[in-house]
């Protein structure tokens, strides 16, 4: 009998960098949901990209309601850095 090698990747911190700038604009949306969908609850994205994400947090809205709180830490000429928290 084989033992499944289990492999965790939650990290101490619980937060988790995902940088969209370096996404293709036609897959950043379903990766970004991925991302998140795959959050444990309290632990969080810290999500960078190049512009106010406004359509990307409706569409959160809709499909997540108060399960993903959304935090800016950074937002300016050179782009946002917002957390977004699963609860």
């Amino acid at each position: 009998m084989q033992i499944p090698i289990v492999h965790n990747h939650t990290r101490p911190d619980g937060i988790y960098h995902f940088d969209a700038r370096g996404i293709a604009k036609r897959f950043r949306h379903a990766a970004i949901f991925g991302a998140l969908d795959a959050l444990n609850p309290g632990e969080r994205m810290r999500f960078i990209n190049d512009h106010d994400p406004l359509p990307l947090l409706q569409q959160m809205q809709a499909r997540y309601g108060e399960a993903v709180e959304v935090r800016y830490l950074e937002q300016g000429e050179q782009g946002v850095v917002i957390d977004f928290i699963r609860r």
